[in-house]
């Protein structure tokens, strides 16, 4: 199997890498020796970045070997509350203290993306650019390192919202009223609409589990 992701990263960088790409889902196991070879290490600083891995609940263990977590839904209700708290204060924080440019680049990237509307997989990426963005532009550092965390737990989401029915469309206009907000430097008006366009997500993301439950 050919390596496509970057290669200049460490060990670490580049499996937290796979995941967050679903190079490896949720129930994946993740051998020491096949790992080396498609990353072209040693096996030491595999096994590093294994066990780093592990201790933030990204792996599990099944045995005597190591898989990809995967959420119940406890975890995933805990997790949509804690991201929508912490994305909202970034756009918050974001529609005080971003500069002009950084505000231009958010309206660029929501009438850019709709060029993937149709394109989960696209609109998905182009969605964690988005986030990211508005994460920097609340220029505070620990905020973005713990919505860093966040989303390396989102990874473990085997599939996006955005491939339901009409998400795409109305996600994309919720990033609009986000930056609507922002660009009027309102903080409070953009907090409360990324909060809902969290709570829509993980209202997407609960029918799609529901109706996945009810085909197995």
């Amino acid at each position: 199997m050919t390596d496509t992701l970057s290669p200049n990263k460490d060990a670490y960088a580049r499996l937290l890498e796979a995941i967050d790409h679903g190079v490896y889902r949720p129930g994946d196991r993740l051998v020491e020796s096949e790992l080396a070879k498609r990353f072209d290490m040693s096996r030491t600083p595999i096994r590093e970045a294994l066990q780093r891995l592990e201790t933030q609940s990204l792996l599990t263990r099944d045995g005597r070997s190591l898989i990809v977590a995967s959420l119940d839904h406890n975890q995933l209700a805990e997790l949509y509350v804690v991201r929508a708290e912490l994305e909202g204060l970034a756009a918050g924080l974001a529609a005080r203290q971003a500069a002009d440019e950084e505000i231009r680049v958010l309206r660029q990237m929501v009438e850019e993306d709709r060029a993937h509307l149709g394109d989960p997989e696209a609109l998905s990426r182009a969605n964690r650019r988005f986030h990211h963005q508005i994460h920097k532009a609340s220029r505070n550092r620990y905020l973005v390192q713990q919505l860093d965390l966040v989303h390396r737990s989102m990874a473990l989401l085997a599939t996006t919202s955005l491939a339901a029915e009409g998400r795409d469309q109305a996600a994309l206009d919720e990033h609009d009223a986000v930056v609507r907000a922002i660009e009027a430097r309102d903080p409070e008006t953009a907090a409360a609409a990324l909060k809902a366009h969290i709570s829509k997500a993980f209202e997407t993301r609960l029918r799609l589990n529901a109706e996945s439950e009810s085909t197995d």
